[in-house]
């Protein structure tokens, strides 16, 4: 199977989020992240956590921030690529290595995330949908991925 380049979730808030996938900063999480697309695992799952004017986060199959997949955590693959609009990165706990399918898209420049989390993508298209994502920790009515496609 080729590699993928593009990661699309189609968001309920209307459309296509294109991602272009940066297996040459992190391989190992563009890897979990396509592997997790293509088992269907982000179909229907919400933004359970969006905060205006910083990111809109998702990953969790439970809607809380609480859980992931049954898949091993991944060892950190921090970089110096700066967390700015568009920027997709890994959410962890305070232990470095303790990414899983949790996910965050920056809505501005959050510079101070830089080399703490592990960036593996970055919106081709479609931010207008991330930006019409329901605000809110939770959001009252969260926005959710429709489906998840790898290209």
């Amino acid at each position: 199977m080729a590699d993928a380049t593009t990661l699309t979730f189609s968001l309920d808030s209307g459309g296509d989020v294109v991602i272009r996938l940066r297996p040459d900063l992190a391989p190992g999480h563009v890897e979990r992240i396509t592997e997790l697309a293509r088992e269907g695992f982000y179909d229907g799952v919400v933004f359970h956590r969006v905060i205006g004017g910083f990111m809109a986060q998702g990953g969790d199959p439970s809607g809380t921030g609480m859980g992931g997949s049954d898949k091993p955590d991944i060892k950190a693959e921090f970089s110096r690529e700066p967390h700015v609009r568009g920027t997709c990165s890994m959410a962890r706990t305070s232990d470095p290595n303790s990414a899983n399918s949790q996910f965050f898209i920056c809505f501005d420049d959050a510079r101070f995330l830089d080399n703490q989390y592990t960036v593996w993508g970055q919106v081709e298209s479609g931010m207008e949908y991330v930006d019409a994502l329901p605000k809110g920790e939770p959001p009252r009515t969260p926005g959710k991925i429709v489906k998840a496609t790898v290209a």
